[in-house]
């Protein structure tokens, strides 16, 4: 028997053999270098930050916010959400510029709702 995954299309299970699977995997490491490439070490910190703040905040995070918390230039602050939000669409501003979304959580409201053992929740993205 050949192995499989099975992988869910819409409302469909499509068969994939696990040979493709595991060769994906495999490249998967490659893949996400090349992806996080343009990212400094302020990039990370930055997302690394907001994504700790949001279940604390419980609102949205402003940039000038993120710029006091780890002391950087308000406009490299920018800058970075403007590249996460557009590269990998890691984040998401809401129309006041303030950080809404950064994945895995959100502010704003989605079926799956976390809780984590602090007692803080938020919705995952």
């Amino acid at each position: 028997m050949n192995d499989i995954v099975l992988l869910g299309r819409g409302h469909d299970l499509v068969p994939i053999p696990f040979a493709t699977v595991k060769q994906h995997l495999a490249d998967l490491p490659e893949h996400t270098r090349h992806r996080l490439a343009f990212m400094t070490e302020a990039h990370h910190r930055v997302r690394y930050w907001v994504v700790e703040q949001l279940p604390r905040a419980g609102q949205p995070i402003p940039p000038e916010a993120i710029a006091d918390q780890l002391q950087l230039p308000l406009d490299r602050v920018k800058t970075i959400l403007d590249e996460l939000e557009k590269h990998l669409f890691f984040l998401v501003r809401n129309e006041q510029g303030a950080v809404a979304w950064a994945y895995p959580v959100t502010i704003e409201p989605t079926p799956h709702r976390l809780t984590f053992n602090t007692g803080e929740t938020v919705y995952a993205a």
